[in-house]
């Protein structure tokens, strides 16, 4: 699908990596308290590092307070470092040496006088590695082997924590971080279970990793509002050795749900049967009850109840596989794997062909409504990014002929139009692709296409997507009023679609002249940073990225402005949006930039970029020394004049 960020805008998905603090600002002389003291950090410095790990409550001062906050070089336990205590005395925060190198490895958070969460870099190099939830907080304890912020997997997590986990992974629609929950091939080998169930397991877990990112995108039980409230079960159970030819005693929850509150409103979502395994706790299988009327059904137990479950039975079960289904889906996973390996298009066009002719069977193998749509869903997201990588130029009239069929057998007008508008932008890539292709034509019809789809289907999903990429084409075209009423549109016909907020900062972004804005995070240093801080003087406001050229170019500007004007006159105030941290910090390593950015994880897709609508990249602001703004979207060669004017 053609991204609706266009030009030199290219979103990245990378998780985010963190160095919860700057080495350079801890770098400890000496541990002995005497010398520690010549490098004293300050109590805000301390105060403005937060965990690696989002959601954690930790006491946050107000200013006041940070003000009789104090900060001290303590040994604790053998282990020297800084303490950061409020004015009555109760623990903030604890930055700690465990090996003595100097180094500050673990970052260690309080509530209420508890600590509650620690960030730890077990292998010494500057980069947290393991992130411990402790105190009233839980047990959780998360294992990052590459260091990019993101948990690999769960070292410690409880059954309670499992069901918290897997509604956030549904609210945020994250694959991953599902997948993570999940009982792994070695731990179910591990457990010992009789042949017989241990098939059955295995088909449900294959079920659930290949088709929760569909099940999420399509619930609408769970969403972003949604919150964990407490886990529901029985008393927990085992499963004796012997058993149905376990070897071990297996301990395990049958029957497990959530209660999640929702805009004052309880639902209840079933999770089924979760394993404990090495003393930790995984799920075995997709989350149900999640269409309307259902959410207060439990899900079916695997092990207990009506007695243990034949395998048979599993088999047919929310989230269970039957055998056609399973061999479908080895051959799907190994087509995949032939695909990654290919370089020819004939032979990419091929296994593309028969990917979507098993998508097909899979459907038609499929038990029920939902998960028939789900496998077609998937054919068209997959046929429609094959044929804009140009892996697949047969795959538009698949597509058409997909959608005819639908059509013709009366299918919901949400799916029809879900299929349609995969249809429609791989036709527009495919255009793209063609020799001595007319971009201006193309473009004509793409803008007409989309403004049918809408049209024609105004209430679905992708309706919202499709008026996004009106609003910015119009908006680079500059017809900001056109542009204005695509924006306002999606706000008030979307409101709970995630691009309701890019189009809200959108709109604002547009009717910003001769207005205040606001903004205010942390930066790449983590240090808060406010825009409001800068009253008094011009600001340049550049939003970038490493992967965005043009942003490289205007940077090499932005110095020659910088040394030209007094810093009492001009500031800079940079806003990064990489979403791959280490690729970041490689560029600043090399590429040494005066100014602040602030910066969060998410990129183009995060409030950063969404609270002023930022759609492509390089974007920059020119805000007045009353704060506010002077140019809503100016280009660097404008610059230098526009400064001759504002400070000579």
């Amino acid at each position: 699908m053609p991204h609706p960020y266009p030009m030199n805008c290219r979103p990245c998905r990378t998780p985010l990596s963190l160095t919860p603090l700057g080495l350079a600002v801890w770098a400890l002389a000496a541990l002995a308290p005497d010398t520690l003291l010549a490098a004293r950090p300050t109590v805000e410095q301390a105060l403005a590092l937060a965990p690696v790990q989002a959601d954690i409550e930790i006491d946050v001062p107000t200013k006041a307070e940070a003000a009789e906050c104090q900060l001290t070089a303590e040994t604790i336990d053998g282990v020297s470092g800084w303490v950061v205590r409020s004015g009555d005395g109760r623990l903030l925060r604890r930055f700690l040496d465990s090996n003595k190198d100097n180094k500050v490895d673990h970052w260690c958070y309080f509530k209420d006088g508890v600590e509650i969460y620690r960030d730890l870099d077990t292998d010494f190099d500057g980069k947290a590695d393991q992130y411990r939830w402790l105190g009233t907080a839980g047990i959780r304890w998360g294992l990052d082997t590459d260091q990019d912020g993101t948990i690999d997997r769960w070292k410690l997590i409880s059954a309670e924590e499992v069901t918290e986990e897997a509604v956030r992974a549904l609210a945020t629609r994250d694959a991953r971080r599902f997948e993570r929950l999940l009982l792994t091939s070695d731990e179910l080998d591990a457990l010992g279970l009789g042949t017989e169930q241990r098939e059955a397991l295995s088909q449900r877990l294959a079920a659930a990793r290949q088709q929760f990112a569909a099940l999420a995108r399509q619930q609408k039980l769970v969403t972003e509002r949604s919150k964990w409230i407490h886990f529901g079960a029985s008393r927990p159970g085992i499963l004796p050795a012997g058993s149905l030819g376990a070897k071990r005693d297996v301990v395990v929850y049958d029957n497990v749900a959530a209660v999640i509150e929702t805009e004052g409103k309880h639902s209840q979502l079933a999770l089924g049967t979760i394993v404990q395994a090495d003393g930790t706790w995984r799920l075995t299988s997709l989350p149900s009850g999640l269409q309307e009327g259902q959410a207060s059904q439990p899900a079916p137990g695997f092990f207990f109840g009506d007695g243990i479950v034949p395998a048979e039975s599993a088999m047919r079960q929310p989230g269970g596989l039957s055998a056609q289904v399973q061999e479908l889906v080895g051959e799907l996973e190994r087509i995949d794997q032939r695909l990654a390996a290919s370089t020819t298009a004939a032979d990419q066009a091929r296994l593309n062909s028969q990917r979507a002719d098993i998508l097909v069977k899979l459907a038609d193998a499929a038990e029920g409504t939902e998960e028939y749509e789900n496998w077609l869903r998937q054919l068209a997201d997959t046929v429609s990014a094959a044929v804009q990588s140009g892996q697949y130029a047969g795959g538009v009239e698949r597509l058409n002929k997909l959608y005819e069929q639908l059509e013709t057998a009366g299918k919901p007008k949400e799916l029809l139009a879900y299929v349609k508008f995969r249809t429609l932008t791989a036709e527009y890539g495919q255009s793209l692709q063609a020799p001595n292709a007319d971009f201006a034509k193309i473009q004509e019809n793409w803008l007409a296409t989309l403004e049918k789809f809408v049209a024609d289907y105004p209430t679905s999903a992708d309706a919202a997507e499709a008026m996004l990429q009106l609003a910015i084409a119009q908006e680079f075209a500059g017809d900001e009023e056109s542009a204005g009423k695509w924006y306002g549109k999606i706000v008030s016909d979307f409101a709970s679609s995630p691009l309701a907020a890019k189009a809200t900062g959108a709109k604002r972004r547009l009717e910003s002249v001769g207005k205040p804005v606001s903004l205010s995070g942390t930066s790449t240093e983590g240090k808060a940073l406010s825009l409001a801080a800068y009253r008094g003087r011009v600001v340049i406001l550049h939003y970038w990225a490493t992967w965005c050229e043009p942003c490289k170019q205007d940077m090499q500007l932005l110095k020659q402005l910088q040394a030209k004007y007094p810093q009492a006159k001009l500031a800079l105030l940079g806003v990064n949006l990489d979403t791959d941290a280490q690729q970041l910090q490689s560029f600043l390593q090399t590429n040494r930039l005066a100014w602040p950015h602030l910066r969060e994880p998410e990129g183009l897709d995060g409030r950063l970029a969404n609270e002023l609508g930022v759609v492509t990249l390089p974007t920059m602001l020119l805000i007045g020394a009353d704060g506010n703004v002077l140019n809503r979207s100016i280009h660097a060669a404008e610059l230098e004049t526009e400064l001759e004017k504002l400070l000579r």
